[in-house]
């Protein structure tokens, strides 16, 4: 979405529109009045990416940010559906005549923020460092005595920025982890394996532009679909036979009320071993 985008960098803000909309209303801070007076005739000086979320800079020094969430989308062209648009950004001075904000259930958000808002609300006391910036060893640190499930853990944004649902599942099949393994028993060289799996996953799906599941609610900024989901592993292939292995087969589980994707002959789970302790004869 930010690559998308990026080309807006050097335009000048003409306006910004909130679209009649029939479903449910995205939040938007502050009210389309007072976003307007803040925005109109600002220049745009960076776009940039926090987390899973879309950081368009000014040169006012405020952050309006897009936070997609499940269904939102960040676009410069046609919407996959008119009556699911949102917000428009009309620009001036570069290629891009307009950014939209799309979003098909409404679970997203638009922020306009200070940049002590911005501190404060996405500082780094409550969001984690981006999953693509720090080391092996900084994100075993972060979660080595979390006795939460590996998975799980993967998703808490204060913990690392930036791992979603789907690539969480992806990153553990790669590394041979078992998602219900609990932080605490990792190995270093599992955490290591961990690491190096979530880089290779999350560049490849910004390579591929993300992934259309079927659905096809996700688009990249020019309304295409995504081409990571052709490199699943194993996310939404229950049933499948594994093609790591070749011979388990793809499960799914529940964690955290969301769906996990794994093979258990792949990843095999930490078991403790347990002691017996032997009566005398």
């Amino acid at each position: 979405m930010r690559r998308g985008i990026l080309a807006a960098v050097g335009s000048r803000v003409e306006d910004i529109v909130r679209l009649k909309c029939a479903r449910k209303p995205i939040a938007l801070r502050p009210e389309i009045a007072q976003l307007r007076r803040r925005l109109k005739g600002t220049t745009i000086t960076a776009v940039e990416r926090l987390g899973k979320r879309v950081v368009v800079r000014n040169d006012r020094q405020d952050a309006l940010i897009f936070e997609p969430r499940m269904t939102g989308l960040v676009l410069v062209t046609d919407p996959p559906t008119k009556e699911h648009l949102r917000l428009r950004l009309d620009l001036t001075g570069g290629p891009l005549e307009s950014i939209w904000y799309w979003d098909r259930r409404g679970l997203g958000n638009v922020r306009l923020l200070s940049a002590e808002e911005l501190a404060e609300e996405l500082g780094s006391d409550r969001l984690g460092p981006d999953a693509l910036a720090l080391s092996a060893e900084e994100l075993r640190e972060r979660m080595k005595n979390s006795r939460r499930e590996i998975k799980v853990a993967l998703l808490d944004q204060r913990a690392v920025a930036g791992v979603g649902n789907l690539y969480a599942s992806e990153i553990l099949h790669l590394a041979k982890v078992h998602p219900q393994a609990r932080c605490h028993r990792l190995r270093p060289e599992q955490w290591a394996e961990i690491h190096r799996q979530m880089r290779n996953v999350l560049l490849l799906a910004i390579r591929y532009e993300g992934s259309t599941l079927s659905d096809g609610t996700y688009r990249n900024a020019l309304n295409k679909a995504g081409g990571y989901q052709n490199h699943h592993r194993v996310y939404d292939r229950a049933g499948d036979t594994c093609p790591s292995c070749l011979a388990g087969v793809v499960e799914r589980i529940v964690q955290a009320q969301r769906a996990t994707f794994f093979c258990r002959s792949c990843q095999m789970r930490v078991i403790k071993a347990i002691k017996v302790k032997r009566s005398k004869p």
